[in-house]
């Protein structure tokens, strides 16, 4: 089968569209033919190492010390069942489905073979309106937003400022605060504010114009997809009982994070999200409720994958890239 196969740390063109192995299938394991992945900015970070110390060593322990071990990138999938392992009872061959492999990785391939139940990958038949590319932009960018939006315990009538809000992420996470009821703010570069204005948010700032540090304005919630704002400044612009919510955070800003929590009477919450197969069937119930719209910037084919990369960090990403993998 082709793959993109990730073999040296480094720029996008370290990556290779190659033949590989078609997987195999476990017991407990699908194996589904993939129609389209997700292409994520956590895809190039990790390929990357664009991280603080201690977490570039962590993962140079996981995927390898000198360079990966030919580790297939790519987080997020929708696709068609082509088989099932003999203890799986939850799927059937052609059902459509999509998903996420969080760490596992493996979805810029042709095939991937998925645990029917797993604590690391969760799996979902498709949501039955969308299709399977709106469906891939929903399990990664729509699970983050999810668990960070209940970390925030965002209640209606709320004042909500989502900073970094034009990506796969943030455009979920307006929608999420204001199914809640929350009136957002909603920050990104001048590119994105239309689409900001279209996912639902009430307010935008354009923060190549203005820092919404120092505008005077205070809010129940930040949420810090990007975790690039000052601590100190956004702990400032928060009402006094609030709660500020930190996707991408660096090391020190968890010792920060700890301090806040000890010494002031605002509250900061961090850490990786954790894939829960109900929360994504509460993801595809939204979505078929019509709650939660997929927004695609550009679609990639496998051989463009460099291309993908380079337009996610040189910050141009709206929504959600695809990359097509079935044709």
């Amino acid at each position: 089968m082709k793959a993109i196969v990730w073999g040296q740390y480094g720029p996008p063109e370290v990556l290779r569209l190659e033949d590989v192995d078609k997987p195999i299938s476990k017991d407990n394991e699908v194996l589904i033919r993939i129609h389209s992945a997700g292409i994520s900015a956590g895809d190039c970070e990790t390929r990357s190492l664009s991280f603080g110390l201690l977490f570039r060593i962590i993962f140079r322990i996981i995927f390898g010390l000198s360079k990966p071990r030919n580790i297939i990138l790519g987080q997020e999938f929708s696709g068609i069942i082509e088989s099932i392992g003999k203890d799986v009872t939850l799927y059937k061959t052609g059902d459509k489905v999509f998903g996420t492999t969080g760490l596992h990785f493996g979805a810029y391939a042709e095939y991937i073979c998925v645990p029917e139940q797993s604590n690391d990958a969760v799996l979902s038949t498709s949501p039955k309106n969308l299709t399977l590319e709106e469906a891939v932009c929903m399990p990664l960018g729509g699970l983050e937003a999810l668990h960070f939006i209940r970390k925030s315990h965002l209640i209606s009538g709320q004042h909500i400022l989502i900073n970094g809000a034009g990506g796969s992420i943030g455009t979920a996470a307006i929608q999420l605060a204001k199914q809640a009821g929350a009136i957002v703010t909603a920050v990104d570069s001048t590119e994105k504010l239309n689409l900001l204005r279209e996912v639902g948010a009430d307010h935008v700032i354009d923060y190549t114009q203005e820092d919404f540090t120092q505008n005077s304005q205070q809010y129940d919630v930040i949420f810090d997809v990007v975790g690039k704002t000052k601590f100190k400044d956004a702990l400032s612009s928060i009402r006094p009982h609030g709660n500020y919510v930190i996707a991408n955070p660096k090391f020190l800003l968890m010792v920060q994070v700890l301090l806040a929590n000890m010494a002031t009477n605002k509250k900061v919450y961090t850490g990786a999200s954790a894939a829960r197969s109900e929360d994504l069937a509460y993801i595809k119930d939204m979505a078929e409720a019509g709650q939660l719209a997929s927004y695609i910037d550009k679609k990639y084919a496998m051989e463009d994958i460099v291309a993908a990369h380079k337009y996610i960090e040189a910050g141009h990403k709206k929504g959600n890239l695809i990359l097509k993998i079935m044709k």
